[in-house]
């Protein structure tokens, strides 16, 4: 963004009906704001208030944390109105106004950043509360509340500082609770609180309301570059430079009284998609109290409550009118967004207001539920529904679940809310820190809290599943783990922890910290010790919404399978055929590696052929299990590709053992691995080098092939083309020579099979001097295949295996936006990429063009394989529905 001048628009007012933003402006006032002014255009009673926009939050940053020109009057300009709105005056003594700051991107980034409440409270403006609200305890309250999170978020207090204090103050009056705590108690607090800050800051806390809100903006920008939100601005994909808006409204209260209350609704079940109106709410409290879980949370529905058997009365119970006016609401919001809404309300006083509406974050079970129902009610096209989805968050359908005799007999310690589907066991730890050290290490932890806070993601997302004591279906721990898939157990009120002593007790069982639990996040299920999975299964929804992508979608996809195992799970999830079988995984196993290695150690030719003849066999029911697997699909095979040594063990014991099975000299096997060694394998005697030194190998693997297909044709009637890939090619002749020994070793197959075999002849471009010269390599085969692990090793001289060490701070420190192994480097490799398809093309125009490399499963390098004009992408097996969505999220994308 360039300098901002005073032409620029950069507060946005909402209220009384009016708006000056809309649901279209989420880039500049964030989903918040452009909700909140939405919301205030169709009629719904939304608090005023106003936006700052996100690109103020740019320049903020840009200019050390300065303000843009004109920026300050137009607040006060924006302030007036809200005054005027709300029949109240900021800082006034007799009808004070009383205002919130919170953040909002333009993706949900629940709990990742700032909020202060009750700002515009000093020692004068307490007396207009007090006079309005008829209620001094709850006026200080509210103080006190203020001074808490100001002193807090602003100056940058620990709010253990706050609770001591709190603790202190009911140790004196022998009481346990807050609400024990009388008017004059929170007034004697604010006052303590206050010498605490000055005692620490070395500064008066500010009683100036305009300071006080001018402190609460710059917190909230500041927030922004808090590592917490940051993280998950990584692990969610959401650019650093989007930037946050700032919104300030006016302040209602759910904590007036009995008439009052605050809560969250979801239109739609967000764990589990199903189609009733679903939330919670407390009577006489603030927003904060509903996620804390330091109150257990009403249900909002007569029906939430029975489903979940709380004896505590549903707001349909006990405020039916309000609640009749909360459904006409959410229905009204549904229909006018056309998703799932999460709504934040607050009653005060009998009146309800609506302080936000968003399309609320859901699993991946519930997001497909709610777009397949969502078409099939006729509110969303096909086609929106396949957006809807986030590609990624497939994964979480596609792993195991609870094996349902296991859970029979399992030992259940106590059961909690089922906050977030699926089930995961692991060793029990206490802190975010201990789990993701644990997880760096190899270990499944369990991540067990009171309550989760958003200092603790990054132990969230180590963690195979989260347990909390405290807390509801709308906590912080409920609405992270649902965002990240992860399973989550919330408010397990018979859970006890002891962090001192690194131990829990629930169900009368005491477990230390690396005792193994296992959670069901479906029924909320605690239990000791692992208990065994079963493969999830794909049907209903997922067959119905998958078959609307295979409609839209113009890629292929094809699997990375290397076993007949691999390809019929692969078939289970939809792949079109296989992008890449290594045939160097078939050579380790037990009843080939002999031969193999006799092979290798084998001094001529003809000693070579003899151990390949042993192979032969093998090999060939190797690929038949394979072609069998695929029937009527493509199958793509490459050649050995890694270099001999990594067959020989490098171990003198291992060594023994090979020098025995072989009949050989130890010293034989020890000479042979010595002449193998390399000093750098990767870019060694590897690849098509393989099929030039030793032609007799890739001549025994295509004749393998070729007599798999034969006898395929001939006894099952199977119609095969087999596709030949010759790896790790750099120069035109190389290519020329192996094109020509596979095509003979074909002819010569098909003379004896008496078949004929459709078959092609590819090459993989993994190098760079490979895509530059793709014109030269095109004019001797039918088909590229972009090994694209490799071409980012080649391109960025990185090694994939080595480079765990520095890529994740190049990440951090923003060197680079992505992993480039994990998503594709898009102006670098990608560029290799374009050039590769665009030279072999012009050459051969039906040239068919894939990728085999890790990268066919990243939805983003996926969009970018769509725009490259690629046929088709190749992952893992249980990437494959992935890689299904985001094909057709591509050519929707592509198509506008």
């Amino acid at each position: 963004m360039g300098r901002m001048t005073s032409q620029n628009k950069l507060v946005f007012f909402f209220g009384g009906g009016i708006a000056e933003g809309d649901a279209s402006m989420k880039d500049l006032l964030g989903g918040k704001g452009a909700n909140l002014a939405e919301m205030t255009r169709i009629g719904i009673p939304v608090p005023a208030g106003f936006t700052i926009c996100t690109e103020v939050c740019n320049e903020f940053f840009k200019s050390g944390g300065k303000h843009p020109e004109n920026l300050q009057w137009r607040v006060e300009a924006a302030l007036g109105q809200v005054e005027k709105a709300m029949e109240a005056k900021f800082g006034d003594t007799k009808k004070p106004l009383l205002l919130s700051v919170r953040s909002g991107a333009r993706a949900s980034m629940p709990g990742m950043m700032d909020t202060i409440l009750n700002i515009g409270l000093n020692d004068q403006t307490i007396e207009g509360v007090i006079k309005k609200s008829g209620d001094p305890r709850f006026a200080y309250d509210c103080y006190r509340r203020f001074v808490q999170m100001y002193a807090n978020v602003v100056l940058g207090v620990s709010g253990d500082h706050f609770e001591n204090l709190i603790q202190q103050k009911k140790r004196s009056l022998d009481v346990e609770l807050d609400t024990e705590l009388a008017a004059e108690d929170w007034e004697e607090l604010v006052g303590a609180f206050k010498a605490k800050v000055r005692e620490i800051t070395g500064k008066d806390f500010p009683d100036d309301p305009h300071q006080q809100l001018w402190g609460a903006i710059d917190a909230v920008f500041n927030s922004w570059m808090k590592p917490r939100a940051v993280t998950y601005r990584r692990l969610n994909d959401i650019p650093d430079d989007w930037g946050t808006a700032v919104n300030v409204q006016a302040m209602v209260f759910g904590n007036m009284g009995d008439d009052s209350a605050t809560g969250v609704a979801f239109t739609r079940n967000p764990a589990t998609g199903e189609r009733h109106f679903y939330g919670e709410f407390l009577v006489n409290a603030q927003g904060e109290d509903v996620v804390a879980g330091i109150r257990t949370p009403q249900q909002v529905t007569l029906e939430g409550k029975r489903r979940i058997g709380s004896h505590l009365p549903s707001m349909e119970e006990i405020m039916p009118k309000l609640y009749n006016k909360m459904v006409k609401i959410y229905q009204k919001l549904e229909q006018h967004y056309r998703d799932m809404q999460d709504i934040e309300f607050t009653i005060q006083k009998g009146h309800l207001w609506i302080l936000q509406t968003r399309s609320g974050k859901r699993t991946a079970k519930a997001a497909l539920k709610i777009a397949v129902d969502m078409v099939m009610e006729g509110v969303i096209s096909k086609e929106e529904a396949v957006q809807r989805v986030d590609a990624r968050s497939l994964d979480q359908l596609l792993h195991p679940t609870l094996d349902p005799e296991a859970q029979q007999r399992a030992h259940v310690l106590a059961t909690g809310l089922p906050a977030s589907p699926g089930a995961g066991s692991g060793q029990v730890v206490f802190d975010a820190d201990t789990a993701e050290a644990w997880n760096n290490e190899g270990k499944d932890v369990i991540l067990v809290r009171d309550e989760t806070c958003p200092e603790d993601i990054h132990g969230m997302h180590a963690a195979k599943a989260i347990l909390t004591a405290r807390g509801g279906m709308t906590s912080h721990a409920a609405v992270v783990a649902r965002g990240m898939g992860r399973p989550c157990v919330c408010g397990c009120h018979d859970l006890e922890i002891d962090f001192a002593a690194q131990q829990m007790t629930v169900g009368g069982v005491t477990l230390a910290k690396g005792d193994w639990i296992t959670l069901d996040g479906a029924s909320g299920q605690v239990m000791e010790g692992q208990v065994a999975t079963v493969d999830s299964t794909l049907s209903g929804d997922f067959a119905a919404f998958m078959q609307w992508t295979d409609e839209i979608r113009t890629m292929k996809i094809r699997t990375n399978a290397d076993t007949p195992e691999d390809a019929v799970v692969a078939r289970k999830f939809g792949a079109e055929g296989i992008g890449l079988c290594r045939t160097e995984h078939m050579f380790f196993e037990e009843d080939r590696i002999v031969a193999m290695r006799e092979m290798i150690l084998a001094e001529n030719e003809q000693d070579r052929r003899q151990a390949l003849a042993k192979i032969l066999p093998i090999q060939r029911r190797d690929f038949e299990g394979i072609f069998r697997a695929m029937k009527g699909f493509p199958v793509t095979i490459r050649l050995l590709d890694p270099p001999l040594h990594e067959f020989i063990p490098h171990d003198l014991k291992g060594q023994q053992d090979v020098a025995l099975s072989l009949g050989t000299p130890v010293s034989e096997v020890k000479r042979r691995v010595e002449e193998l060694r390399e000093s750098n394998p990767m870019l060694g005697h590897r690849g098509c080098r393989l099929g030039v030194t030793y032609p007799e190998i890739y001549e025994m693997q295509v004749r393998a092939i070729m007599e798999a297909a034969c006898h395929l044709i001939k006894r099952e009637h199977f119609t095969i083309v087999p596709e030949i890939m010759i790896p790790l090619v750099a120069h035109a002749k190389e290519m020329r020579v192996l094109k020509e020994l596979c095509v003979a070793t074909c002819e010569q197959v098909m003379a004896e099979q008496g078949v004929v075999v459709q078959f092609m002849v590819g090459t993989m471009i993994e190098l760079p001097r490979a895509a530059l010269i793709a014109d030269q390599l095109a004019q001797e085969v039918d088909f590229f295949s972009f090994g694209t692990n490799d071409l980012t090793q080649t391109t960025l001289g990185i090694s994939r295996d080595d480079s765990g060490s520095f890529l994740k701070e190049y990440v951090n420190k923003r060197l680079l936006e992505k992993d480039p192994f994990v998503s594709i480097d898009q102006e670098g490799v990608g560029q290799l990429v374009m050039m590769g398809v665009k030279k072999g093309r012009h050459v051969r125009a039906n040239l068919k063009v894939g990728i085999c490399g890790e990268h066919g499963g990243d939805p983003s390098s996926i969009l970018f394989f769509q725009q490259a004009g690629l046929d088709y992408v190749s992952c893992s097996p249980y990437r494959v529905p992935v890689a299904r969505l985001a094909a057709a999220q591509a050519a929707l994308a592509s198509a506008k």
